[in-house]
């Protein structure tokens, strides 16, 4: 499997596909300060195997992608305290780099599958893009209203723990980090775990970037209004035991979908554990099917 670059306006994306081109595409976002690798290739070739054509792709700021060195590093303390006006772009900012990557693939129109804040750019991608998108399948993520979204003060203090200072450092310190934001109801692949670490050293961490993107969620608000207008076939999925973004958040997002589909799953946390990819991968491939249905009028 070969990394492959496209140039979107003022970013180049990097990004890997999966299965046969003239299946129905799928495009995975993934969340804050997280690579495309994030995705597991196995979850990637799975979703390929049933039929549809596959992208992950590095958001900007992230892996290798263009960083957005430039914009330096925002105030993350006021972020935190709801002040985002050190924010270099936002969430339209990134949705439109999605939909950029969809331009220079050739794509006239995706399913989007977006992680945490990667569920937050598919929202705002379907709102802002409506043409463009298929269907949106938002997991574990929010509305960005802050009564729905607030995280436990253990996963809270890992987004602000002080970066990594070495690739060793990095590997040692994610089996931790997992246990604090992942799902207590599943098996930690340490292994796994690591391995992703290093991988994810080795293709680029960025803290300052990290800082820039967790700006753009604070810097977009509350999305619950823009949601109401989404008329996209839509899947929810989360799990009931996120620490990082409570099941509330989920619950709240297919609550503002109108006719959206709610999955969630005891034990899970704010991961993507081995044992629930088949039904991830049976929930997308449904939602899928029936939007491709809806899509194309029935032979008479």
């Amino acid at each position: 499997m070969r990394t492959q670059f496209a140039d979107v306006g003022e970013v180049t994306l990097a990004y890997e596909t999966f299965g046969d081109r003239q299946h129905p595409p799928v495009v995975m976002i993934m969340g804050l300060g997280a690579q495309m690798i994030v995705w597991p290739e196995e979850l990637c070739r799975a979703l390929a195997e049933a039929g549809h054509f596959v992208v992950r792709f590095d958001n900007r700021d992230a892996g290798e992608s263009t960083h957005m060195h430039a914009a330096g590093m925002p105030d993350l303390r006021a972020c935190l305290e709801g002040d985002a006006s050190s924010a270099s772009y936002d969430l339209v900012a990134m949705a439109a780099d999605t939909i950029g990557l969809l331009d220079a693939l050739g794509i006239e129109s995706a399913h989007l599958v977006g992680a945490s804040m990667g569920g937050m750019i598919a929202q705002t991608a379907a709102a802002r893009h409506p043409e463009r998108v298929r269907s949106l399948t938002s997991i574990m993520s929010t509305t960005g209203e802050r009564s729905v979204s607030q995280s436990t003060p253990e996963a809270a203090a890992v987004l602000t723990e002080p970066a990594a200072r070495s690739r060793e450092e990095a590997v040692e310190r994610a089996p931790r980090l997992a246990r604090v934001i992942g799902s207590p109801g599943f098996p930690l692949d340490e292994d796994a775990v690591r391995a992703r670490a290093g991988l994810s050293w080795d293709r680029g961490v960025d803290p300052p970037g990290f800082a820039r993107q967790f700006a753009a969620i604070v810097a977009s608000g509350d999305r619950t209004e823009m949601l109401r207008s989404l008329r996209v076939p839509a899947l929810v999925f989360h799990g009931e035991d996120d620490p990082l973004l409570p099941v509330a958040g989920g619950r709240a997002t297919a609550a503002a979908i109108e006719g959206a589909e709610l999955i969630t799953v005891p034990g899970m946390g704010h991961d993507l554990p081995r044992a629930v990819w088949p039904r991830l991968v049976d929930a997308i491939g449904a939602l899928v099917a029936r939007a491709e249905s809806e899509r194309v009028p029935a032979a008479t």
